[in-house]
């Protein structure tokens, strides 16, 4: 008998996740609570139970029989699902409540880089708008300007000018646009240079990095328009030297898993450092307690290991031996609905991608009706490709996207080309 695996989520996340958990020899039942209408094609099994709520999916877990349970999204992490299901004598991968903090509050990562030398901008925390506002036109324009708590990646102003600043801090502390996320800010210099992803499986202090990605924020092409929960991504990034990334790995993956031993809150689990390559080297913007998305993407299509082996030798006290394409390239466009990140339009009907195609479709914010996908999210799916050439996956990608009706919705047309400019010159 093989494996039965219980993810939590509902986004593209947790469909490329659950896809290669289904696709493991190990595996023999996958299932995703709640999950969205497009996994069922993949063979993956939905749960109708919210993420929010711990007892019914132990109890699910439990009935069902389920050897592990992988965990997607921040926010049930920081809801404490990890510490839930533990109590219950039951495997679960992922941070328990207290070391997902590290996501869960810009001002506790801070303070955990401040205290264990972890290199970051310089920053300070408010909880009130005078001296934060008095702050900001003391350091002058540009600055960054970012609310304490999750904020669904929305949270995060790279203010042009003092009076951009000073407004998103009057939005945040005083507007209450993200309610209790944004009731303390932390304020930030800016820092110019090339951003990279660098994930790693962590148990404990074990640390075992990924394949670096380049995600993109901002809604339009040339990194226009507002932030979002990113609009694609692609791996490995070519710009950015091994010789960082192994500085980072030592510099801010290593301390922070150590740090959180000696914190009393040790880490197992996916450890996200978004960092930025500066002429000083790589810093760190921000921390997540699980896989980014798109960026899990493109970076598992990279891994040659089961996914599912990694996992249950991690939970299992044993070793894992993770293997990394080293040649190609992963790409991915996200299709969001018009108005994105704002309010957007649902119910845009979805082109019927072909299962035989050699693009890979990885959906998120989507409902059915009589058989056929409707938007229902902001982010509504994922297209993504290989190649042997950022150029070439890059063109996979677009290739299938202009050949299928897109109404209702729109994409960046420049995921990748920044790299490969860069790579030009």
């Amino acid at each position: 008998m093989g494996l039965t695996i219980l993810v939590i989520g509902s986004g593209g996340r947790e469909h490329v996740i659950a896809q290669k958990f289904i696709k493991s020899p190990l595996v023999q039942e996958v299932y995703c609570a709640k999950g969205n209408p497009g996994m069922i094609r993949d063979g993956i099994q939905l749960v109708d139970i919210a993420e929010d709520n711990h007892k019914e999916l132990i109890a699910f877990a439990e009935q069902n029989k389920v050897d592990w349970t992988f965990v997607g999204p921040e926010v049930p992490l920081l809801n404490g699902i990890v510490d839930d299901f533990k109590k219950a004598g039951l495997k679960i991968f992922g941070p328990e409540k207290a070391a997902a903090m590290i996501e869960g509050s810009k001002d506790f990562a801070k303070e955990l880089m401040n205290k264990y030398h972890i290199p970051t901008a310089m920053h300070r925390t408010f909880h009130e708008l005078e001296p934060a506002k008095e702050y900001v036109r003391m350091k002058g324009a540009p600055i960054v300007i970012k609310a304490d708590g999750l904020a669904a990646g929305k949270g995060v102003v790279v203010a042009e000018s003092v009076e951009e600043a000073i407004s998103a801090l009057e939005d945040m502390l005083e507007g209450n646009r993200f309610g209790a996320s944004g009731a303390k800010v932390v304020v930030e210099d800016f820092l110019a240079g090339e951003e990279f992803s660098l994930l790693a499986f962590v148990r404990d202090q074990e640390i075992y990095p990924m394949t670096i990605a380049q995600d993109h924020k901002r809604a339009y092409e040339n990194d226009e328009g507002p932030n979002t929960g990113g609009m694609g991504a692609y791996s490995p990034v070519p710009q950015i030297p091994q010789e960082l990334v192994d500085e980072a790995i030592a510099k801010v993956l290593r301390p922070a898993a150590e740090g959180l031993i000696k914190e009393g809150c040790p880490f197992t689990g996916i450890l996200y450092a978004g960092l930025i390559a500066t002429e000083e080297g790589a810093k760190v913007i921000e921390f997540n307690a699980r896989f980014g998305d798109p960026e899990t993407q493109v970076v598992l299509q990279r891994l040659e290991t089961d996914l599912a082996g990694i996992i249950d030798d991690l939970l299992n006290e044993r070793i894992p031996a993770i293997q990394w394409k080293q040649d190609g390239f992963s790409l991915g466009v996200v299709v969001a609905a018009n108005g994105y990140p704002e309010e957007y339009i649902s119910g845009s009907v979805l082109p019927a991608f072909s299962s035989d195609c050699e693009q890979r479709v990885y959906y998120a914010g989507v409902s059915e009706k009589d058989g056929k996908l409707l938007s229902s999210g902001g982010r509504i799916y994922l297209v993504e490709a290989e190649g042997n050439t950022l150029e070439e996956a890059q063109q996979n990608v677009y290739q299938l996207l202009d050949s299928v009706d897109t109404t209702g919705t729109f994409y960046r047309k420049d995921i990748g080309a920044k790299a490969m400019k860069s790579a030009k010159l």
